[in-house]
């Protein structure tokens, strides 16, 4: 019920020589001049109780990301306002593309990935976050995600 990109659409392993760039499973800096987190997207399954998510990266500015990383382990950082970002993910069933949609990434508790609300626009993608999805819809993503080897 879910699929996750490794890094942002911005990343190259090049990169990973670079002293100034990282990329963990939460986090990416490239040349010490942009700033990632990895979030979910979430879309409700019509019909059920279950979610399928996306997990995805949004950009943020340097001082929402300082932010984002000094509250990360402390307990309550749910609590923090939503950080807004760009969508730094391309997911390829979707057109036009995902890259640089407007974001709000939601902190959860601590070990839990933030939660991406996508700005509420006609993009398809922001159309079922809001509206949702059907299970056939769920298998069509699984079909085609698998499908093109991601």
């Amino acid at each position: 019920m879910n699929f996750s990109s490794p890094a942002p659409v911005y990343w190259d392993e090049s990169l990973a020589e670079d002293r100034d760039s990282m990329l963990t499973s939460d986090q990416c800096v490239i040349k010490g001049e942009h700033f990632f987190v990895r979030g979910l997207v979430e879309l409700p399954v019509i019909g059920s109780d279950e979610v399928f998510s996306w997990g995805v990266w949004v950009s943020l500015s340097p001082a929402n990301h300082a932010r984002a990383a000094e509250v990360w382990d402390t307990p309550g950082r749910e609590s923090e306002p939503p950080y807004f970002g760009w969508f730094s993910t391309e997911l390829p069933i979707y057109r036009p593309t995902t890259v640089n949609l407007k974001t709000r990434l939601h902190t959860r508790p601590v070990g839990e990935r933030p939660w991406i609300e996508l700005e509420p626009t006609g993009h398809p993608l922001a159309v079922e976050q809001r509206t949702g999805i059907t299970m056939d819809r769920v298998r069509e993503i699984a079909e085609t995600v698998r499908d093109s080897g991601r």
